[in-house]
């Protein structure tokens, strides 16, 4: 009886980690795509990639989950380059791209 009560308490963890997981991912490709925009590059592919992921502190003080996202994106259709969305929680803290060449 005892078992069965951890396994369903950790399987609704691990249910909410993947919603909240979930949820971060659309706010960074959110971020990548409107960010792509107004630098007047093509993101590629559609999507974000999670690439790293740790745990800092806020501004409070309070512990938050550190996520990086990379996504790919080209001034000219030709070559691709690679950006990081960098997430503090559910907070954009930088959006970051790589230098690239403008023909």
């Amino acid at each position: 009886m005892l078992s069965e009560i951890i396994l369903i308490g950790l399987l609704g963890l691990a249910y909410g980690y993947w919603c909240n997981a979930q949820k971060t991912k659309e706010i960074a490709l959110e971020a990548a795509t409107q960010h792509c925009f107004a630098t007047d590059v093509q993101m590629l592919d559609g999507y974000v990639a999670l690439t790293g992921m740790g745990l800092h502190r806020d501004k409070q003080g309070k512990l938050q989950l550190h996520r990086a996202f990379m996504f790919e994106f080209s001034p000219t259709g030709l070559e691709r380059y690679q950006g990081l969305v960098l997430m503090l929680g559910r907070q954009i803290e930088s959006i970051e791209m790589g230098v690239y060449r403008i023909d």
